[in-house]
């Protein structure tokens, strides 16, 4: 017995030792690995999860092993230095994520000039919260503060055996280490390679092993001649040239259907399909675009595939039918790539072609990247005529002042050239959605008090993004519905086919959606499960609710005959192009998507963070659950394997075209 207490003597006198002299690196520890936990806890929920926690433990034991090579005075600089840069860390990647439900990129630093016109919609999200990571640095340096008015630093000079704490503090980081490497699936460690699935990567091994892992692979492709370009290659021509990716090709009924007619993408701002649901006291909320729908082609479960580029990642897959980059955006960090588009093949048989937005042209990079897509002339902002305070709203010229104008466009190009095919993209229904005097749709909600039998009114949506994102659209709507009159009340455009598209989803949160549905006014709370008159909405109904339109549309009697009904096949962004390739009757092997009319009940829509859509379910690829899309859905007991896998070969090959310019044939005879 004596014994023993002597031995938890020592242990005790040993830790407190420990403790007493190593009080600035232990405090630099538990500074850096609290601002991890929080930022897990904000984020993606997993604040105390084990794995991701040991990894940062790890690899801050490690950075901070390095310090004691320097002079005890010294090493608050290293520290802190390094709880800056943890800091700095955290709060772009908390603001980002509050931002894109994502985490950030070195690659995307790229994209930091395109943040001049949206700053209102970064702003208008931001919490305090996101900024709580600057407390670390702060809390160091008072304690630094208070250990110079001590003996400390004078007495760490003397007694500290500055080669032994490296060795051993380095030992524990990396025993932690071999344990979260040593416990990770081969699942784990193919996400990490390919960093597509940035959310799991950090709720498995934590941000700073995600933000290391992104910058080696924001330099990898960057020396892609000595990083894998002939196996990125043979991926890209196996695939392409498989069986199994050449089975949903062929003729349909709507081969060739559109050949020689002009073609125009209308590109509308946050627009999605639930709008077309809603009304309020009698007014519907889009009746423009339902009639469009109702008079068109309408694909009801189109899926936007879009990263971190947003609108440049739609107008990227819509000409391409390819996916987006799962580091940096495809417009800016890729912008000098070789590309096969919509646009440059028509522009190789004849047609003239052109794209028009009421921005700056310098916003996602498109005065530099436009003409490399294949457009021949670009209309922006100084382009237009104007009102710089009258006809602007939110970051560009109102579209109601921008539809008028571009449509005089149009008829010159009618009267100009023999075919042309465009892109307008819309604006004023960007977020943050903020109120302005032209928008008037009334979203109150009107009602008898029931003690007084006085009429009374509340506007609870008023306030939330959802709200204000439904009052904006409406305005877009109206704005929509002044083009398409025009187009109908022309004496041209009888060749010509416009093909109505949302951009992406509102980035609404699943609580203001969850709020549109089941808050009841009367009573101030949200109703569940348990509630009459309850909406089922879990988080799987709120990823399917991000589908936007797709219309296919002509005033041409003959063609609109055939041009019209309702598509409830399940299809992606990527399967736009192929669909419309073939009613051109154009090849184009290289697109990842599918003419839907081919492949139909069995096509796969692929989401760059690994989840998928098919007929049957959508499945979450960072928990690796799945929600069956009806009451009688059955399948395989290998269905979501096979899917899995596809998906990964997909991303794949959609990044290796990207990031080693794989359509560049100079670059390749290089190689």
């Amino acid at each position: 017995m004596k014994q023993i207490n002597q031995w938890l003597k020592n242990i005790r006198f040993a830790i407190t030792k420990y403790v007493y002299t190593n009080r600035l690196f232990l405090t630099y520890l538990v500074l850096a690995l609290c601002g991890s936990i929080i930022l897990r806890n904000v984020t993606i929920l997993g604040a105390f999860s084990i794995k991701p926690m040991v990894t940062d433990l790890g690899l801050i034991l490690i950075i901070g092993a390095l310090g004691y090579f320097v002079k005890p005075k010294n090493q608050f600089k290293y520290f802190f230095t390094w709880l800056i840069i943890f800091t700095t860390i955290e709060v772009i990647n908390s603001v980002y994520y509050t931002f894109y439900a994502s985490f950030g990129s070195l690659a995307e630093l790229s994209t930091l000039s395109q943040a001049e016109t949206v700053t209102d919609s970064i702003f208008a999200q931001l919490r305090l919260v996101d900024f709580i990571y600057i407390l670390q640095p702060v809390i160091f340096y008072y304690i630094h503060n208070n250990l110079k008015t001590s003996p400390y630093y004078n007495l760490m000079d003397k007694i500290e055996k500055r080669k032994t704490m490296v060795v051993t503090t380095f030992i524990v980081g990396l025993c932690f280490l071999i344990y979260s490497f040593g416990t990770a699936t081969g699942t784990d460690y193919s996400r990490l390679s390919k960093q597509w699935n940035r959310n799991y990567i950090v709720e498995r091994f934590g941000i700073i092993m995600y933000q290391f892992n992104d910058i080696f692979q924001f330099v990898k492709p960057k020396i892609s001649s000595l990083f894998g370009y002939e196996e990125a290659y043979e991926l890209f021509t196996n695939y392409f040239d498989s069986e199994e990716r050449n089975e949903y090709t062929g003729e349909n009924k709507y081969t060739g259907i559109l050949e020689g007619y002009n073609v125009v993408y209308v590109h509308m701002e946050s627009m999605q399909n639930f709008l077309m649901d809603l009304d309020f006291n009698g007014q519907e909320v889009t009746p423009n675009l339902k009639s469009l729908a109702n008079e068109g082609l309408f694909f009801s479960n189109f899926y936007p595939q879009i990263s971190t580029g947003t609108s440049s990642d739609a107008e990227y897959i819509m000409l391409t039918g390819l996916m987006p980059s799962a580091s940096g955006t495809v417009f800016v960090t890729y912008s000098d790539n070789t590309f096969q588009t919509m646009a440059s093949h028509l522009k190789d048989i004849g047609y003239y072609t052109f794209s028009m937005h009421g921005n700056y042209a310098s916003m996602w990079n498109r005065n530099n990247v436009h003409p490399r897509l294949g457009y021949t002339e670009m209309f922006y902002r100084e382009s237009f005529t104007f009102d710089e305070v009258k006809d602007w709203i939110g970051l560009g010229i109102n579209d109601k002042v921008f539809f008028e104008q571009a449509v005089q466009k149009l008829e010159t190009f009618e009267t100009t050239y023999e075919k042309y095919f465009g892109t307008i993209i819309t604006l004023t229904n960007h977020s943050p959605f903020k109120a302005h005097e032209s928008f008037d749709l009334d979203i109150r909600d009107y009602y008898t008090d029931e003690n007084t039998g006085h009429e009374l009114n509340t506007c609870y949506l008023c306030d939330r993004d959802v709200g204000r994102y439904i009052v904006s659209s409406h305005y877009a709507d109206e704005a929509l519905g002044d083009f398409v009159n025009y187009i109908k009340n022309s004496n041209y455009f009888n060749n010509t086919v416009f093909v109505f598209y949302g951009d992406h989803d509102a980035k609404l949160s699943y609580k203001d959606m969850n709020y549109l549905y089941n808050y009841d006014y009367l009573t101030g709370e949200v109703k569940t499960e348990t509630d009459e008159g309850y909406v089922p909405y879990d988080s799987y109904d709120h990823y399917l609710a991000k589908k936007t339109p797709l219309i296919i549309w002509s005033k041409n009697k003959e063609l609109s005959k055939k041009l019209k009904g309702k598509v409830d096949t399940v299809m992606g962004m990527y399967d736009a192009a192929p669909t419309l390739y073939n009613m051109l009757d154009i090849e184009n092997k290289y697109v990842l998507g599918h003419d839907i009319f081919n492949i139909k009940d069995d096509n796969i829509v692929v989401f760059p963070n690994g989840n998928f859509l098919t007929e049957k379910v959508y499945y979450n690829n960072s928990t690796g659950g799945y929600k069956s899309l009806g009451d009688d859905v059955t399948f395989e007991a290998d269905y979501i394997t096979n899917n899995v896998a596809y998906a990964e070969k997909v991303l794949d090959v959609g990044n290796a075209i990207i990031n080693y310019d794989l359509f560049n044939t100079k670059k390749r005879s290089v190689e």
